[in-house]
């Protein structure tokens, strides 16, 4: 989570550092071939030009949690290109929101959410007293900031791919590097509108200031991905607000939250 990442930045280094080095160290010797690293749209910093090609300049990181994937995704680059025996696809995801449409798997949050979703999941069943929306003085339509949201099963298929992909040795590049997105930006606010037209639920929210390390816009363009893996995201925005909602009901149910 950005915002945490910049308030518990050892918290944010030790975890995301420690513990790729500690797995590509067991990689080689233990025979793995290949890994599929979960990098981010933050390592585009904040862009210049939307949409986001795999080409655009990686910019200087705006939080802790951003930096640690552009750290991340050097050290894998510079462990393969030393001749280690694997290869790597990087896939920079977007912003993955959204539960499996069987209400079974979802995001569950320890405490009070730092990600968009699940707050705004539990304030619409009462748990939150009002989701904040921060800042409202952005250069956009609206005034919030702009992501590109991606339905997590979609992103989940996406890994499948990839694995496979290194698997069959379907690539002579040891690194491979893909944005998954769905190639639309959409607002925080229309995001929370989109919520309350799938669900018919309303949201309670207040504009507070804006956040350290927030991004103002980025939206990915997918073509690599959807030429190269054949993969693309599918699932319209309300479907996958249906799917949130649906699995957060589903906790209710199980007397979990």
């Amino acid at each position: 989570a950005v915002g945490e990442s910049v308030e518990k930045p050892i918290l944010y280094y030790r975890n995301n550092l420690n513990t790729l080095l500690n797995l590509l160290d067991l990689m080689g010797p233990n025979g793995v071939k290949g890994i599929v690293f979960s990098s981010s749209c933050t390592v585009y910093g904040e862009p210049d030009v939307n949409p986001v090609t795999e080409q655009s300049p990686i910019k200087k990181a705006t939080s802790p949690y951003g930096n640690t994937k552009q750290i991340s995704e050097e050290i894998i680059t510079d462990v393969i290109t030393s001749g280690a025996p694997f290869k790597s696809v990087i896939l920079r995801y977007f912003n993955p929101v959204g539960a499996h449409p069987s209400a079974e798997i979802g995001e569950l949050p320890n405490g009070v959410p730092q990600n968009l979703i699940p707050f705004v999941t539990q304030t619409a069943i009462g748990i939150r007293k009002e989701l904040s929306v921060f800042g409202n003085d952005y250069d956009t339509p609206d005034g919030s900031c702009i992501r590109d949201f991606i339905n997590v099963v979609d992103l989940a298929k996406a890994h499948v791919i990839a694995i496979q992909r290194m698997l069959e040795d379907k690539s002579q590049d040891k690194i491979e590097i893909f944005n998954l997105g769905t190639g639309i930006g959409l607002s925080v606010l229309e995001l929370i509108e989109s919520f309350e037209r799938a669900t018919g639920v309303k949201v309670p929210h207040k504009i507070v200031g804006r956040r350290t390390g927030d991004i103002e816009k980025v939206w990915a363009n997918p073509e690599h991905a959807n030429n190269v893996l054949g993969w693309k995201a599918e699932t319209p925005i309300d479907d996958t607000m249906r799917s949130a909602w649906a699995w957060q009901c589903k906790l209710r149910e199980r007397g979990i939250m």
